[in-house]
């Protein structure tokens, strides 16, 4: 039943996304957040301490959130994912973050807390709080496990009209660099973004529609609409809950994605830095960690809390993890200004048809 209203919850928040509304609450601290992260669960020390959830308005992609702050949009967080932060700090979007009042910031997974592109002028400017996979998610009554065995599966035109992929060009083109050979695309070369665009242009013919948030691919993959979708671990973790026959592989031939999304503090931002940082450790509590692996299937970046998770309990939900899943992933971390750039700008042209 908890899940049943989690993803009640994330369709709430993506007809609030749809009307370009606020969830108003605590009007002190506004949160420009992806849609469903509204969830209580997610800062109870927060509420605790304050009586009230944040103000929260939400964006459909970085993208969106990266013109609609420079046009001069105030919020005091945002929630970006790892590939877009060297640019927002660029771009003067965020501020310096004091790790002094981040009371678990010692317990934060340093190999995502550290990354060098996260910092500036030795200053760090991002809190990773989430993080989770990307991969081949598909009904098994429809599809057996050797129909998706390769990512290849996504451009067959056999699968035209019932494939799904996310409305999001980070998740998009890890999907096309992984089809093409490539788990490294920071270091990819433009003759192999090409390659990657060819056949993203190929999945498009076959795609039904572009998912932007759990909830609507839970209800495509429900009605029969689509059997395939390149997916994360949400989809997986609450549709088998709820009892409908889908997999999520991550050991296809070519493999599967991994990101690492956080928050960070806007630069013009018009609310209360205490609150910020309130909501900031209420998020680092081991609670929060434990929420998010059960009840979402995503990771969390509090090392201490996730080294107390059983593997079996990782692996009902896709975060187990071993030598040959880590050999097989591409880490969606930052990548070249002119490469993020040309993604951007291809993805929206393959979309249109182009």
């Amino acid at each position: 039943m908890k899940k049943l209203m989690r993803t009640a919850l994330v369709a709430v928040g993506a007809m609030s996304l749809a009307s370009s509304s606020a969830l108003a609450q605590d009007s002190e601290l506004i949160i420009f957040d992806w849609a469903g992260y509204e969830d209580p669960e997610f800062f109870t020390a927060y509420t605790a301490k304050h009586g009230d959830s944040p103000t929260f308005t939400y964006f459909g992609d970085e993208e969106e959130a990266f013109q609609k702050l420079r046009t001069g949009f105030r919020t005091d967080a945002v929630h970006p994912c790892s590939q877009s932060v060297p640019r927002w700090i660029e771009a003067g979007l965020i501020a310096p973050l004091d790790t002094s009042r981040i009371d678990r910031w010692d317990e934060v997974n340093k190999a995502f807390r550290d990354i060098p592109a996260f910092q500036k002028d030795g200053e760090y400017y991002f809190v990773p709080v989430d993080w989770g996979n990307t991969a081949t998610t598909y009904n098994t009554e429809l599809l057996s496990e050797a129909d998706v065995q390769s990512l290849q599966a996504f451009a067959d035109p056999k699968h035209r009209g019932r494939i799904s992929l996310p409305d999001n060009v980070d998740d998009a083109y890890a999907l096309g660099f992984l089809a093409v050979g490539v788990k490294d695309w920071a270091n990819a070369s433009m003759d192999e973004f090409q390659q990657a665009s060819d056949f993203l242009r190929k999945v498009n013919e076959n795609v039904r529609d572009y998912w932007s948030d759990g909830a609507s691919l839970a209800q495509l993959m429900q009605s029969g609409e689509v059997y395939l979708a390149w997916a994360w671990n949400e989809t997986f973790s609450t549709m088998s809950y709820e009892g409908f026959p889908i997999a999520m592989k991550r050991d296809t031939d070519e493999g599967s994605s991994s990101w690492v999304c956080g928050y960070a503090k806007s630069a013009n931002a018009p609310g209360s830095e205490d609150k910020f940082y309130d909501f900031i450790n209420a998020w680092l509590e081991p609670s929060t960690a434990d929420y998010i692996v059960t009840w979402w299937g995503y990771g969390h970046s509090n090392e201490v809390a996730m080294s107390g998770m059983s593997n079996e309990d990782l692996a009902a939900v896709g975060l187990e993890s071993s030598e040959k899943l880590r050999d097989g992933t591409l880490w969606q971390g930052p990548v070249p200004a002119v490469l993020r750039e040309a993604m951007i700008a291809e993805f929206e042209n393959i979309k249109a048809g182009f």
